[in-house]
């Protein structure tokens, strides 16, 4: 195998602009794809985990086989999420830097369609869209794919069921003598169908080991709660991660709007991600976890798609995931850019078995995480409860003289007296905490 972006055939630019981003040495599922598109001459599938280096893998050489001479749409290529098309339009604006005479655009649904049609009426080589967009914009005729050579799917296991009802109609637009270039991070029976059914019968398939550098930095841990004490454990692990930045998962909306109602009332910098939230208002929390305004985010599978945020030190499976790709694709969010990581998954009991699953399915060795005393949670807790007091912002609005009989009472106290009495309060207040419903468990997806 090559260790060198140059020997695999990537052109002085695109290998000036990638040095400069510190992409020095080839992922083992670049090395395989690379020459291949760039010999264009086959259909193509490629097998690999997130955090493998995929965009790289069809973007450096999309970019080098563009025309420039031409003004028209020569690349598609669908993602499941506005976010991971972000993330992608993103990084080949990055990979062609000293590539200006390439233009790429951005075209995925949850924004306006106008600001998007006025843009495609511009020179455009790639288009980086949702499926849902690209049909809207082929129906108003506002996109012409008719010499496309480049049509790209990427993690096609998270769009099959909309890739079913859209790809015959985005299909009849391309020429007959394009190329299909499908990417997954796993091959379930209704990607192969896919594959029989719109990709040529000589494809080739190539696929990178489950080992692979984007996750060599990750520790599996899992940690055994019941249920009466999961919040509390979370609390406690997020306490020692002051600072840090993290993405917890949840299996459904309402359960990431109810962690992220307990986050906040504890005070905990976070953000709810989820798909019935506007678009405008996932980019903002988006925004704000990118730049660093808050540290946690709490999110189902599919929101979550397209993070790619470096400085993420763990990811925290508050619910195990139905289906194997699934934590690979949550696991991946850390332990970016060849940084060190913690995947922690929480149990309870009747879960701890399928962690053998698991690591047979995925290669993977999970670790057991030691769960914090009850003497310890229970200061954690106090702790937080103090925490939230220092936050809350005075009350302006009380009357003053309520606010003078209120003094009274404390006046004679000096402040260690009013904080054994405030501790003593709490205490009593919070000997018997609610029980937390354990979660109801799908059967788990075969890969």
């Amino acid at each position: 195998m090559s260790n060198k972006f140059s020997d695999l055939g990537i052109a002085a630019p695109i290998l000036k602009a990638i040095t400069e981003l510190k992409i020095i040495d080839p992922t083992e599922i670049q090395e395989k794809v690379i020459p291949l598109l760039l010999a264009n001459k086959t259909d193509l599938v490629g097998l690999a985990k997130t955090g493998t280096g995929k965009t790289a893998a069809f973007g450096l050489p999309l970019l080098q086989l563009i025309d420039t001479s031409s003004p028209l749409v020569q690349a598609v290529i669908l993602v499941p999420t506005r976010e991971l098309g972000h993330q992608i339009f993103t990084n080949l604006e990055s990979f062609a830097k000293y590539l200006p005479e390439v233009s790429i655009a951005a075209t995925c649904g949850g924004i306006p369609i106008k600001p998007q049609i006025e843009r495609l009426s511009a020179p455009t080589h790639i288009v980086v869209a949702t499926p849902g967009r690209l049909i809207d914009l082929i129906q108003k005729k506002a996109i012409s794919l008719k010499d496309t050579r480049f049509l790209v799917l990427d993690e096609a296991d998270e769009m099959v069921s909309i890739l079913k009802e859209s790809l015959d109609e985005i299909v009849a637009e391309l020429p007959k003598e394009h190329k299909t270039l499908l990417f997954s991070a796993t091959m379930p029976g209704t990607i192969k169908q896919l594959i029989q059914n719109y990709l040529h019968k000589n494809v080739v398939q190539v696929s990178a080991n489950m080992q692979t550098v984007g996750n060599q930095g990750i520790d599996h841990e899992y940690i055994v709660v019941d249920p009466i004490e999961k919040l509390d454990v979370l609390m406690h692990f997020l306490n020692t991660k002051e600072g840090e930045r993290g993405i917890i998962f949840c299996k459904t909306k309402a359960a990431v709007n109810k962690l992220a109602k307990n986050l906040a009332i504890n005070r905990f910098s976070s953000g709810a991600l989820h798909g019935s939230l506007t678009q405008g208002i996932r980019d903002r929390i988006m925004g704000q976890f990118r730049e660093g305004h808050i540290n946690i985010l709490v999110a189902t599978d599919l929101a979550a798609r397209g993070i790619d945020v470096k400085e993420i030190s763990y990811v925290v499976n508050y619910h195990l995931p139905d289906a194997y790709e699934a934590y690979v694709h949550r696991s991946g969010r850390t332990a970016r850019a060849g940084a060190k990581g913690l995947s922690l998954t929480v149990l309870q009991e009747e879960e701890v078995k399928e962690i053998a699953n698991f690591e047979k399915e995925l290669g993977l060795k999970f670790k057991e995480f030691k769960k914090p005393s009850t003497t310890s949670i229970e200061e954690n807790n106090t702790l937080l409860w103090a925490k939230q007091i220092f936050k809350t912002k005075p009350n302006h609005e009380v009357d003053e003289e309520l606010k003078t009989k209120v003094k009274t009472v404390f006046h004679h106290l000096t402040k260690d007296e009013l904080i054994d009495k405030l501790l003593a309060n709490y205490i009593l207040q919070h000997k018997n905490e609610p029980v937390e419903k354990p979660v109801k468990r799908q059967k788990m997806k075969k890969k």
